[in-house]
This record gives structure tokens, sequence and C-alpha cells, in this order.
């Protein structure tokens, strides 16, 4: 496969591509390398990738290479269990960090009275390309499912749409939103004080609404079986499929 040349947060990186020059993603990460022969290889999330334009590579750019396993500070997750005491667990891989982050979201406490929790995510095919976004929101024994298509558009505005719409969803109630996305970027420019370098008119209209509806952001780790991100996830991957717009109510049963 060849390889193009993206931009990782303000870093030139070579990226796995497929033959019309696409980020080529499994499981929304994408092989890179920091040096074309240096035999180390690296993962990144898609949305965190910006393809520079016109500048694909030939499959042999880079080199045979080994993966590696960038070692974090954030590699020890902190879990609290309900009426148990705090115990911390070293994670290794991106899959043991998965891992402890789902066990820290199903340790968690029960939303408060009168809180809704949605589950916010966006897909993309190609990026840019066509976006789709799913929402999931969670009131009591209400629940209500969005899956909106978006046009083109890349990970990241989908994943702030996604946002955008659950925040919406909400509004009316007055009630407290707690909302959880797979998305660091999303958390970051919106929570977090890191500056927009794209999408700057949408991070400051989602910020705004993120502020004045009494909206909270929390991580949730993405493809590790959190039930209802897994779902927020399908309904936006359904949104690009279909290219169409769906809005439902699902009764408990369901």
């Amino acid at each position: 496969m060849p390889w193009v040349r993206a931009l990782l947060r303000g870093q030139k990186v070579f990226a796995k591509a497929d033959e019309a020059g696409r980020l080529a993603s499994d499981g929304g990460r994408v092989e890179i390398r920091y040096k074309p022969n240096d035999g180390r290889k690296y993962g990144a999330r898609e949305d965190n990738l910006k393809v520079v334009p016109g500048e694909v590579l030939p499959d042999d750019a880079c080199g045979p290479a080994e993966t590696v396993e960038k070692e974090k500070k954030e590699g020890e997750a902190k879990v609290t269990t309900k009426g148990a005491g705090t115990s911390r667990a070293k994670a290794t891989t991106s899959e043991e960090r998965k891992a402890l982050a789902k066990a820290a979201h199903d340790a968690a406490p029960p939303p408060a009275e009168g809180q809704v929790v949605a589950y916010a995510d966006g897909a993309c095919t190609g990026n840019p390309g066509p976006a789709g976004l799913g929402v999931v929101v969670v009131d009591g024994d209400e629940r209500l499912e969005i899956s909106e298509y978006l046009g083109a558009g890349t990970n990241n505005i989908a994943e702030l749409t996604a946002i955008l719409r659950a925040v919406g969803a909400v509004a009316e109630t007055g009630k407290p939103l707690l909302v959880r996305t797979d998305s660091q970027y999303a958390i970051g420019v919106l929570q977090k004080g890191w500056k927009a370098k794209a999408n700057t008119d949408l991070v400051a209209q989602v910020k705004e609404a993120v502020k004045k509806s009494k909206t909270r952001l929390e991580y949730v780790p993405g493809h590790s079986g959190v039930a209802l991100n897994e779902r927020a996830d399908e309904l936006a991957r359904e949104a690009v499929r279909s290219r169409r717009t769906t809005r439902r109510a699902v009764t408990k049963s369901e």
C-alpha cells in the first residue's frame, strides 16, 4: 500500500494510505512512521491525522518496521468502585489502556437524579470524505437515537457536530447533560483549552452550546465494548453508508 504525508498534531509523518491517497484505517487507527527507514512503526488515531494534499508516495517509501508501543505517563488508570477502595494498574498497550478505561466507565456511579446521559460519535470515510454522526440520549427510561449524514467532512467535524446534536436534543428540558465521547480531540478543544487549528467556527459554536447548557464531557474508550458508545458508532457509520438522517425513540424493551 502507498504512503501519504500527513500532519499529526502539527508534526509531519508518513501514514499508510489506499491507492486513492486516503488514510488506511484499521479500527480507527492508521499505521504511521516518523522516519521512513528507522525500523519503527506506530499507530495514530485517524481523526488526529490530516493528509497533506498532493503528497502520495510509493509503497517502498518506508522500509520494514516493527510496532513500537509508546510509553505514556497516563499509562496508569485509576479505577474506583462504589463502596470500595481505589486501585491502580499499569497499562502497557492500547488494548490494556482501553480495558482499564472501560473498567472505570463500568465502575462509575449512576447518573445523578435528573441528569441526562448521551453517547456521541462521528464517522468519516476518507477523512475528509462522506461523514456522519451517531448520538444515543438516555433520559431515565426514555432513549433517543440520532443518525445523521453530514455530507463531506472530517472525523473531527463529525465528532464535534455529534456533541452539538446531543446538547440540542436536551436543551429544551433544561436538565444537566453528561456527554460521553471517545474523541480526545473534542474534549481537548472544548474543555481543556487546546487551541483549535481548524474548524474554529464549529469549535466556538459547540463550546458556547456546552457552556450554556450545563453540559459536561467525559471520555469513554472507543471500540472496547461500551454498549451505548458502540451503538453511537454504529449509528454514525450507518449514516455514512445510507446517506440518510434518522431520528427515533427507542422503547425500553428494545
